[in-house]
């Protein structure tokens, strides 16, 4: 009993760590509802019947986006680190009469690697050199 037991859970333990676990935000098969909006035919009410409200509105222009990103875990061997494995990005833009006047689909290899910069910036700089000479010298 104890040895079926064991086999059990060794199992149930193998299973549960050769399946790649995903984490999905966002709305899902965005890219395939996206062939479904016309442009210049199709409104915001058809837009949100079929795709849904959008995740952010623009403030300035009547511009909606909907996003959806899933992670997945990279291997056994990173201990929980996920990789984005899809970045959709739908930018759509009304234009005064409520149609669709252009759409935009950003995937994942359209994202910008910004790198952060290691140099100090000036206002630190400017902070450190217009310091009185008391404060500069060591006491």
């Amino acid at each position: 009993m104890k040895n079926i037991s064991l086999i059990i859970l060794f199992f149930f333990t193998i299973n549960c760590s050769l399946n790649n676990v995903s984490d999905t935000h966002g709305f899902r098969f965005l890219e395939t509802k996206t062939n479904k909006i016309v442009i210049n035919k199709t409104n915001k009410n058809d837009v949100k019947k079929s795709i849904g409200p959008p995740s952010s509105v623009s403030n300035f222009n009547d511009i909606w986006l909907y996003i959806e990103r899933k992670k997945t875990n990279q291997s056994i061997y990173k201990l929980g680190k996920k990789k984005i494995s899809k970045n959709n990005i739908l930018i759509l833009e009304f234009n005064s009469m409520g149609l669709v006047s252009s759409k935009k689909f950003l995937k994942l290899e359209d994202m910008n690697d910004i790198k952060i910069a290691e140099k100090v910036t000036f206002w630190s700089r400017c902070i450190c050199k217009c310091q009185p000479n008391w404060l500069q010298s060591p006491l």
